[in-house]
């Protein structure tokens, strides 16, 4: 196999949560692999610039806004994909929120209602209708589900958190056998990155030493270390992956 096999060349693929972080940087990651990118966030200013440097690596951009919750917009979102860049080939599930930490007996439930929303309900409402359209043209794709390291280890103070990123490890496996050989679904388990989801611990001194003692690797990720490995496993490269779980947390899960 040679390094042809990481290509996405000639592939379309639609980002969630693509205007920052590491959604960003695997949606700039895949352009610069050949793929035409859809980024795809509730914050449309920012996504301008995300489109901005997939045009500069290379690819076609087609920024757009959508709620990942709102059923009838992402139906909405592939069509619109669809008549400007093609069919879409490969499916990343990074939209994702995380307003609470603290003890769980403080949780209301409407905060954890909004978490499961976004991080469970509204990466199904992505995969199904993904799903759906490669099923109708008989055709082939790849799903990467952004869970996190807290999908497959306990974050404490994070529950909601944590139960969500579970579920999204849970519907991985599932749907990688369900819908095998014609789509391959994997999940992507990143542990502490660089961005702005981690720039308060990180700039809590303590916390984050607290926190750097967990990593076995003594550092927090760069968010281009974690969109390597979705690329990887988009591509062809990964082609007999399939309900995995990619832990790139440092060594974390692995004490």
């Amino acid at each position: 196999m040679g390094l042809d096999a990481f290509s996405l060349k000639g592939r379309v693929a639609v980002v969630t949560g693509g205007s920052r972080g590491i959604g960003e940087e695997i949606a700039v990651a895949m352009a610069e692999a050949g793929a035409d990118v859809a980024p795809v966030a509730r914050s449309e200013d920012a996504l301008e610039e995300t489109g901005d440097r997939i045009e500069e690596a290379g690819g076609t951009a087609h920024p757009r806004p959508l709620d990942v919750t709102d059923v009838a917009a992402v139906e909405a979102m592939f069509d619109d994909v669809e008549a400007t860049l093609g069919d879409v080939d490969v499916l990343v599930n990074n939209a994702g929120v995380n307003p609470f930490f603290g003890n769980a007996r403080n949780l209301d439930l409407e905060t954890w209602k909004k978490i499961m929303d976004v991080n469970v309900t509204g990466a199904f409402h992505c995969a199904r209708e993904f799903g759906r359209r490669v099923d109708e043209r008989d055709g082939t794709g790849s799903i990467v589900n952004v869970a996190s390291v807290g999908g497959v280890v306990a974050l404490p103070y994070q529950t909601p958190y944590t139960a969500s990123k579970h579920a999204m490890v849970g519907m991985t496996k599932s749907l990688a056998v369900e819908w095998t050989p014609q789509i391959r679904v994997n999940a992507l388990a990143p542990g502490y990155v660089k961005t702005e989801f981690t720039k308060g611990v990180r700039e809590n001194e303590d916390i984050r030493d607290d926190i750097l003692e967990t990593i076995p690797q003594n550092r927090f990720a760069d968010p281009d270390e974690i969109a390597a490995s979705a690329v990887y496993l988009a591509s062809d490269a990964a082609g007999y992956v399939t309900g995995e779980v990619h832990v790139a947390d440092g060594g974390i899960a692995a004490q």
